[in-house]
């Protein structure tokens, strides 16, 4: 029964189609000063699609007004189990009975406590007692009570249940001044928490190598040929991998970007070290997803000192860089258990065309193409548009957030496995 959630539906935009569209989670917020952070990290998960339906402790409506989280979530907070007028709109187990997530964010000591000993004295527990799903707690409490062996004596219990699961606390400065363990995991840490709970592990035991990022084809020491591309295309890939079960290495050139939690990170600069680190690493690969934004050109001849202005007309002769793809593709062609081989194609015009014209050439199964000089589908862009190009099919996708696209490649990727009945 789904009727807390089907009587306060949140419409998503076309941008909130995240790898959480459509999936239920219920927000517990314990009483402390970190209910602010929570709120953050609330709408992360709102912004990804998900529909969120929020419960609070008194405590915590000290620090937060049950009207902000409303407006976080578009749909009433429950805070009193036994209000009638609330009781009306809830029934005050409907949100237990809807979720697919529980997520106690911040979670105090007090309610950490509470929790183990199966309490159900406030929305919060109650709710906690009730749900069949997964739970997701983010602790958030002084340095001295994380460390005190009673606050560990109940963390460990509830890990021991198998369906409690924990993100942070982090070390740091404490809001009352106090620096160690104990403040709330970072917005972005409990999303990519909810994200791995609730992702499918269809791709549990596949080894999957993705390139990422530019390449730079140095002319000296100081100056390089390269592009855009800041990587987060293929670091969205690699962490999608990574939480629907597989073991991922990620080639991935000058980024700015952090390194994803749980995936070997290989940095390479040049296209001749992303060939080279990609013989070595995807050999035995189930899956090779170059995204990677490789230079096609290099200069002839790099120079060990900096290149002196001078006098008169000056030129660079430039080479064509390794073909990273090709050559991978010719490397494994013929092998009984060859890789899926998915490439991607940033054109100008004439997108699906050229992408068709890349899968053939180099004996791809799919390539993921979109225009570059869209506003918000080119390089350095959070959202992307694709055309997803195989022999057989080609799917148009809308404009997503990159994460989301992530997620629909693999889909795409796990169908082409299934139907070679790997």
């Amino acid at each position: 029964m789904r009727a807390a959630f089907r009587r306060f539906e949140v419409p998503m935009s076309r941008e909130d189609r995240g790898p959480l569209a459509g999936r239920r989670i219920v927000w517990g917020f314990g009483g402390g000063i970190a209910a602010y952070k929570a709120c953050h990290a609330l709408r992360l998960a709102v912004h990804d699609g998900a529909k969120v339906h929020a419960a609070m402790t008194a405590a915590a409506t000290r620090f937060v007004g049950p009207l902000t989280v409303q407006a976080l979530t578009g749909a009433p907070v429950l805070t009193e189990v036994l209000e009638p007028s609330q009781e009306a709109q809830y029934g005050h187990l409907d949100l237990a009975r809807g979720s697919d997530l529980l997520v106690l964010a911040p979670a105090t000591a007090d309610l950490i406590a509470r929790v183990r000993a199966g309490m159900g004295n406030d929305a919060v527990s109650t709710t906690a007692l009730a749900v069949r799903c997964p739970v997701l707690v983010a602790p958030a409490m002084n340095v001295a009570m994380w460390e005190n062996s009673l606050v560990q004596e109940n963390v460990e219990a509830l890990r021991r249940t198998g369906r409690f699961h924990f993100v942070g606390p982090a070390s740091g400065l404490l809001a009352d001044g106090d620096v160690g363990p104990g403040r709330l995991a970072e917005p972005e840490e409990i999303l990519e928490a909810i994200r791995r709970l609730l992702s499918p592990k269809d791709l549990q035991g596949l080894k999957i190598v993705v390139t990422a990022g530019p390449t730079r084809e140095h002319l000296d020491p100081v100056r390089f040929l390269s592009n855009p591309s800041t990587g987060r295309m293929g670091y969205a890939v690699a962490e999608a991998a990574r939480r629907r079960g597989a073991e991922v290495v990620l080639l991935t050139g000058p980024t700015e970007l952090p390194p994803p939690e749980g995936v070997k990170l290989v940095r390479i600069v040049s296209a001749e070290e992303l060939l080279h680190a990609a013989l070595e690493h995807a050999n035995d690969a189930d899956v090779f997803v170059a995204a990677a934004a490789v230079a096609d050109q290099r200069p002839a001849v790099r120079l060990d000192q900096k290149a002196k202005k001078q006098a008169g007309e000056e030129s660079v002769v430039l080479e064509r860089t390794p073909d990273v793809l090709k050559t991978f593709s010719e490397r494994v062609e013929g092998r009984k258990q060859r890789p899926i081989l998915v490439g991607f194609a940033a054109e100008t015009e004439k997108v699906e065309e050229h992408a068709r014209g890349k899968l053939a050439a180099k004996r791809l199964d799919l390539v993921v193409a979109n225009d570059v000089g869209e506003a918000e589908s080119g390089f350095g862009t959070t959202t992307n548009r694709v055309v997803l190009v195989a022999p057989d099919k080609v799917e148009r996708l809308p404009l997503m957030p990159k994460t989301a696209v992530a997620d629909a490649i693999l889909d795409r990727v796990a169908a082409l496995r299934a139907a070679r009945g790997a």
